[in-house]
Formats: structure tokens, C-alpha cells, sequence
């Protein structure tokens, strides 16, 4: 699949010929280009297989203070000509943005190598052998707690991508290009009575970083360990979440560190009085969120969609809000430097899940949480469900299998309450979490759901 990829040269030499046809005041071209392919399964077996290559380009033209968009993906000159034609008659009829500034001239990028040969070679074999390591990996769980995998309902789906996943030129003389690629896989493992179901989700650039054998035997493993769940009374318990629920959570603080709301006073940042909280402990002193493109771990665009660097930030610091994310506008009306992008990745240490679990003398170890919705931004609260696998930990160890729970809780308010932090693990593009030991999670109302 690799030969899908624009190199450099033929990515500038396509923008090159959109901004040739252009005639309004500026114009800008992103260009996203490459190969995806998906494998699904369930029931244990392979159902569906797909792939897509295509090759899109959005003209963004700038008559005045009015702005308008078009995309397409016919390549042909007469294609581009009637696709840069629209998009500037367009932008004619627009209203005028009274936050307008104009396209920004060229820049200096990070390096950020995120192509793997690895995932960009994986074909509907591969992804084929991948599904039977998944399968082995649930054998392997179930031949050693005796049960065969025919007693155990195995689905899940697995995607990789490659190409160039961003490319932004204009008309005055900016030019990015970031060739990348991107492989996820999620597995869940359920018991036929219905009562069971455990979940492993992971992603990375190079496919290598991922075994699915090893996805397929803990999913299984979860499965088979949460059938026929307990009820236990909601209220306030010890939680300890596992990276993926962690990831379900906290990243949700990401949109709240908006410099402009926070300016405003309608953020959890607001200082009372006027000013934002940026300096002020907002959480446990070993709390510390970052975004970098550049991380080994998160590996992102080194730009955002209008050619702009992404330089990330030190978000918290030891507990301490450090910044706020500065749009290019807000941040020019501030005197700040815009800033922003880069994933999301929430730094742990080196104990692992089994010596957080060891640790608690009573709590409950989540899975994941589903179906999260927002309550309350001034404090970021939010509720949702448990869902593949919650269970009872007593003195040190997982006693049974619960039933599932609503909650109402924010991240913001648990970064307070940390007794333990975990390992890390990259559990999608762009996201590094660590497992979380959090007192006082508030736990609604019960769910039969599994």
C-alpha cells in the first residue's frame, strides 16, 4: 500500500496548480491524501473487508473579509479550475468574518516522523493473520480457565491508514506537508449468556507496537472474569480506571483550557474577579497534562489547518495550570502566541495496574466508560456509563464482578482527589493515558447493560 503515498514534491507540485488557477485576494489549499483499509469481525471470524485510496483538495478562497470553501477530489485541470471557480464565487456571497485575519505566510515546523512502512503495508492478509492472532490470544485465555472458544463471542475491528494525513499551501507562499500513518484495533470478548463482555482497545503509528494476541487473551480474560455480575448500591466509591477509561475522561478537560472562555469569564479557569486561574494549583501536585506533536507517543501533525505550527503546551505542571490554548485570533487580540494541537498525553510513573488494584484495601476497577455527555461546563461535569468489565476490589484483589453504573463526575474535580497513578498506555491517535487511582467517585444509579 505504500506506493499510495504523495511524496513531498508531487503534494507541492498539486497545490502549486490549484493556486495557479486562483484569482481572489488569497487562497488556501489542503490537500489530504492516501490509502485506509478496515477488517471487522464477529461471531469469531472475519465479516467485512475494506479499503478506500482517494486523494482530496479544499480551496478556501479570501475576497475581502468573506470566506468560502469548496472540496473535491477529481484531480483533472478542469475539475480544479470549477472547484477553485466555486469556492471564490462563494466567498463573494459570504458574510464578512468579523474575526477575519488574513492566511499566514510560510513557517518553520517540527519534525515529526509518524510513517511506518509497517502500517502502511497492511493488507487484507495481514489484517487477516492479525484477526487470528486476536483469535489464538482468546483460546489461549479460554483453554486456561477451561472454557473453549466456541463458549466466547469474539468481534472487533481494526483499521490502519497511510499517506499524507495533512498538506496546507497558499497564496503566500506557505507550504506544509506530514505524511503519517495510523493503525487501531479494539477487541471484545463475550460470554454467551450475555452476562460477560470485556474490551482492549489500542492504537499507534507502527503497527509493530501492537499484539493482538495479547489484546485477544486479556479481553478474553475480562470476559470471562465479569459474567454474572453483582449489585452493589451506587454512591461514593474508590475507583481505580483503567488508561482506556481514563482516556474516556479526562481529555475531555482539553476543550475547557480554551483561552477565550477562560478570558471571558464562562470557564472552570476563570479567576473570580477577572484573569484566569494560569499560575494557580487547579489539581494533585502529581498531575501533568501536556500536548506535543513531537512526543514519541503521540506523533501528531506538526500543523493545524491553516498552516499554522503546532506547538502544544505544558497545559498542567505539578498541578499548576501553566496555559491556556490561544486561537490565532484571540491570541493576536491578547498579545499572546497562538498555540494548541499536538494530542493529549497525561504523564504516570512506573506502577502497574496489578500494584494500583494491590494497593486498595475497597474500590472499583472500570473498564471503560460509554455514552458520555456533558452536564455542567463551569466545572467540566459530565456523566456517562461503566461498560466491558467493572468489578469489586477488596484488600488487594478482585473479589467479583459488578454490574455496570451511571456516574456524574467531573475530571477536573477527580484531579483532585488522585490516590495513585499508573503506567501509560497509548490507547488511540494523539491520546496517552495512565491508569488512575481516584477516591470519591460519584456512581448514580445501576445499568443492566453489559
Amino acid at each position: 500500500m505504500a506506493n499510495t503515498l504523495l511524496t513531498r514534491d508531487q503534494a507541492k507540485a498539486l497545490t502549486d496548480r490549484v493556486l495557479g488557477f486562483a484569482t481572489a485576494d488569497e487562497t488556501r489549499v489542503n490537500l489530504s491524501a492516501g490509502w485506509s483499509g478496515n477488517t471487522r469481525f464477529a461471531g469469531n471470524e472475519i465479516t467485512t473487508a475494506g479499503g478506500t485510496t482517494d486523494v482530496r483538495v479544499t480551496v478556501t478562497s479570501t475576497v475581502g473579509k468573506r470566506r468560502a470553501s469548496v472540496t473535491t477530489n477529481v484531480l483533472d485541470d478542469e475539475a480544479l479550475k470549477r472547484t477553485v471557480d466555486q469556492a471564490q464565487r462563494l466567498a463573494r456571497l459570504a458574510p464578512e468574518d468579523a474575526e477575519f485575519l488574513p492566511e499566514p505566510g510560510p513557517q518553520q515546523y517540527a519534525t515529526v516522523s509518524a510513517y511506518s512502512e509497517a502500517t502502511a503495508d497492511l493488507t487484507p492478509e495481514a489484517r487477516a493473520l492479525a484477526v487470528e492472532r486476536v483469535l489464538a490470544g482468546v483460546r489461549e485465555a479460554g483453554a486456561a480457565a477451561g472454557t473453549s472458544t466456541d463458549d466466547l463471542f469474539v468481534a472487533g475491528f481494526l483499521e490502519a491508514s497511510a499517506g499524507v494525513g495533512s498538506a496546507v499551501a497558499n497564496s503566500r507562499g506557505l507550504f506544509a506537508y506530514h505524511p503519517s500513518t495510523n493503525v487501531d484495533l479494539s477487541v471484545t470478548v463475550r460470554t454467551p449468556d450475555g452476562t460477560g463482555s470485556g474490551y482492549v482497545a489500542q492504537g499507534a503509528n507502527d503497527w509493530a507496537a501492537l499484539d493482538p494476541q495479547a489484546m485477544g487473551r486479556r479481553s478474553a480474560q475480562k470476559g470471562m472474569s465479569s459474567r454474572d455480575p453483582q449489585t452493589l448500591e451506587p454512591g461514593r466509591y474508590t475507583v481505580i480506571l483503567e488508561p482506556q477509561a481514563v482516556s474516556d475522561f479526562i481529555p475531555a478537560l482539553r476543550g475547557a483550557l480554551n483561552a477565550r472562555s477562560a478570558d471571558e469569564g464562562r470557564s472552570p479557569f476563570s479567576a473570580p474577579g477577572g484573569g484566569t486561574k494560569v499560575g494557580q494549583k487547579i489539581a494533585d501536585e502529581r498531575v501533568t497534562i501536556l500536548s506535543d506533536p513531537t512526543d514519541p507517543e503521540l506523533l501528531t501533525s506538526p500543523f493545524d489547518n491553516e498552516g499554522l505550527p503546532n506547538k502544544g503546551a505544558v497545559w498542567i505542571e505539578n498541578g499548576i495550570l501553566r496555559n491556556l490554548a490561544y486561537t490565532r485570533w484571540w491570541a493576536r487580540k491578547q498579545g499572546k502566541e497562538a498555540n494548541g494541537g499536538g494530542g493529549l498525553k497525561m504523564l504516570g510513573t512506573n506502577r502497574t495496574l496489578e500494584q494500583l488494584i494491590a494497593g486498595t484495601d475497597r474500590g472499583i476497577l472500570v473498564t471503560r466508560f460509554w455514552y458520555i455527555r456533558s452536564l455542567e461546563a463551569r466545572t467540566v461535569t459530565l456523566t456517562g456509563l461503566t461498560r466491558d468489565g467493572t468489578f469489586l476490589v477488596e484488600n488487594g484483589r478482585i473479589t467479583r464482578p459488578l454490574k455496570n453504573f451511571r456516574w456524574n463526575d467531573s475530571p477536573l474535580l477527580a484531579l483532585n482527589r488522585i490516590e495513585d497513578i499508573g503506567q501509560t498506555e497509548r490507547v488511540s491517535s494523539g491520546i496517552v493515558m495512565p491508569s488512575l487511582k481516584i477516591r470519591d467517585f460519584n456512581f448514580t444509579s445501576l445499568s443492566d447493560a453489559v
